[in-house]
């Protein structure tokens, strides 16, 4: 393997874009009960059915206030409603011609709430699940097996994934399949996930997992779905920076002297 080259620097966190889920997830219910309210002061007669509409879009929106700890606790069922949401109304977010601006805000908006709940305490137990993908399709080196088989020549981003790992000592996984992803985090149990893959693959993967926190990143597909695809390192490195507490060095064993 040649020599590494000097990794890029992490900078700070890109600001999350959730507004277009979060004008819809919260906003249509809030709505609602809004209307429903108005109504029953004018509709005398339905003011019952009314107000319980009202009740049920405050009820509908309150997992969106959550934040912190009570949004990790609640995390399980405010997945599956949120899943809900995003995949039930991508089929119009694709009518419009935006099926991956959706998803994406989807996933920012959890990314958000995410850092929100990691930052006064930092996750111990991380895991990181990359797509093979990112290694270029005539590279022969077996990173699959081991991750340090990797020729480190530049060319994709795997090398300074492999030398960020090596000097963060990082706990990470490079599948050619969704469902090896889903099954090496539900056995290795992190307190966190960080995710990177394609849009529709974080959707379902966000779905899938629902108890496990997730921050993921989505690749850039320069040269179509799965083939050569890349991701900014110096964003996972921030990620983990941000959300991760730093793994403890390696114990220095002191070689035992035997006396004269």
């Amino acid at each position: 393997m040649t020599e590494p080259r000097a990794l890029p620097a992490p900078g700070a966190l890109p600001r999350e874009r959730y507004g277009l889920f979060l004008a819809v997830r919260r906003g249509a219910p809030l709505l609602v009960a809004a209307v429903a309210l108005s109504a029953s002061a004018f509709h005398l007669e339905g003011r019952g059915w009314w107000m319980l509409a009202c009740v049920a879009g405050l009820a509908v929106a309150w997992p969106t206030f959550l934040a912190g700890p009570a949004y990790l606790r609640s995390r399980p069922a405010i997945m599956r409603w949120d899943g809900l949401w995003a995949v039930a109304l991508r089929p119009l977010a694709r009518w419009f011609g935006q099926e991956d601006a959706w998803i994406l805000s989807f996933c920012a908006w959890h990314n958000h709430r995410v850092r929100e709940a990691f930052r006064d305490r930092k996750a111990r137990r991380a895991l990181i699940l990359l797509p093979h993908c990112i290694q270029l399709a005539r590279c022969k080196a077996g990173i699959l097996d081991d991750l340090q088989a990797c020729y480190d020549c530049g060319k994709c981003a795997v090398g300074d994934y492999m030398n960020a790992a090596i000097t963060g000592r990082w706990e990470g996984r490079i599948t050619n399949r969704s469902h090896k992803a889903y099954r090496e985090a539900r056995e290795y149990r992190p307190d966190l996930i960080v995710a990177v893959s394609c849009t529709d693959r974080l959707l379902k993967g966000l779905v899938k997992l629902p108890e496990t926190p997730s921050y993921v990143i989505p690749l850039t597909l320069s040269h179509g779905m799965c083939v050569d695809t890349d991701f900014s390192v110096p964003h996972l490195m921030a990620a983990m920076e941000a959300l991760v507490q730093p793994a403890s060095p390696p114990a220095k064993v002191q070689p035992l002297v035997r006396e004269a």
